[in-house]
């Protein structure tokens, strides 16, 4: 009796996933978090309207979705002043990354990404076999001109560039961004991931043309619209790039009541401008937690917040840990020297209260 016949490329991988979630780090505990602030979750919630139209969409879900998300696109063709042909939508970026990387990857050839920066996308990349070729970051920002540089050096197929920042929260102006694209290597692609663009300053999303072929734009209804566990995604690009995706997508991958209420999260702005004022609320309450600590902040443009626990990582690990042990959910960045911080969400005020408990004594035990 014989097992399945693997392909070479997969027995090479390792059996992992890019982040371990709170929920397998609740079964290890034998307990649920008190404050859930490490998975860059909107714990804002959803737009009260996104939430009846699921609630109301739910009643028809022995029907599949309609696999062109025809109505989504269509709002948001017209939100966005661009064609439904340049938006395709899917699981949450992960999974149109994972759809872009199979078109464009195959063995051996050449991605660029910043050390430290996403590892989501790094996880497709080793699964198509592509190679990766990382830069640092400078000052706590990614770098566009050496990830430029990169992608001239190695003949990269693929540069990932987040704007604004995940792990740090740091962000670009949009003119700094088109500017660096004149530098990207003929044949290139940049891929821009905006997950976060509507908490972050004016001026922050880069003004380039929709059917620039050298660009492809990455946008969610995770972050600011409080859809993280409905896993809807969409892209931003020229039209031929957008129709490739038609190869080889899963044609029923959206969930309709999380379309459904996709459609009505757009429609409600009101509710959006609610969140990102209660985000920046939060963002300064994580800084006055962290002054009264003897901690600084890193400035941020996203829904979380990098503390500098002013040390290295060891150390920042070890604070980590401790506030997991209190019931405190947060993550870290992977590599040094962003790994002298770590991330915390933009919570409600009870998960900041919970937070600022622990903090102290966590700090104590870390240096104790």
């Amino acid at each position: 009796m014989t097992g399945p016949r693997y392909t070479p490329l997969t027995e090479s991988l390792p059996a992992t996933v890019p982040f371990v979630g709170p929920e397998a780090q609740e079964r290890a505990m034998g307990r649920a978090f008190d404050a859930r602030l490490g998975a860059n979750e909107n714990v804002f919630g959803p737009s009260p309207k996104a939430i009846a139209a699921m609630q109301a969409a739910s009643a028809e879900i022995w029907m599949y979705g309609d696999p062109e998300n025809h109505d989504l696109r269509s709002a948001l063709a017209a939100d966005l002043g661009i064609t439904p042909a340049n938006i395709v939508v899917g699981e949450g970026i992960d999974g149109l990354l994972g759809y872009l990387v199979r078109l464009l990857i195959g063995a051996g050839d050449a991605v660029v990404t910043s050390e430290g920066a996403y590892p989501t996308f790094n996880y497709h990349v080793a699964g198509f076999g592509g190679v990766l070729h990382k830069v640092p970051y400078r000052g706590d920002h990614e770098d566009p001109e050496a990830l430029m540089a990169k992608a001239a050096e190695v003949g990269a197929k693929l540069v990932y560039l987040a704007n604004p920042d995940n792990p740090m929260g740091t962000w670009h102006k949009g003119a700094e961004i088109v500017a660096a694209l004149d530098k990207l290597p003929e044949g290139a692609l940049l891929i821009l991931d905006e997950a976060y663009v509507e908490f972050a300053p004016e001026g922050t999303a880069a003004e380039i043309d929709i059917d620039d072929p050298r660009v492809i734009r990455m946008r969610t209804f995770s972050k600011a619209y409080g859809m993280a566990g409905a896993r809807v995604g969409y892209a931003l690009g020229a039209a031929e790039l957008i129709t490739a995706f038609n190869k080889i997508r899963n044609h029923f991958g959206m969930n309709r009541a999380a379309q459904a209420g996709a459609l009505a999260a757009l429609a409600d702005q009101e509710y959006l401008q609610e969140t990102c004022t209660n985000v920046a609320a939060a963002r300064n309450e994580i800084g006055r937690i962290a002054a009264d600590n003897g901690l600084t902040v890193v400035p941020s443009a996203t829904n979380f917040v990098a503390i500098d626990c002013g040390s290295d990582g060891s150390f920042a690990k070890a604070v980590l840990d401790a506030l997991v042990r209190r019931g405190v959910f947060v993550r870290m960045p992977f590599v040094a020297p962003q790994n002298r911080c770590i991330r915390v969400s933009a919570g409600r005020p009870e998960d900041l209260a919970a937070f600022a408990q622990a903090l102290p004594e966590a700090l104590a035990e870390a240096r104790g």
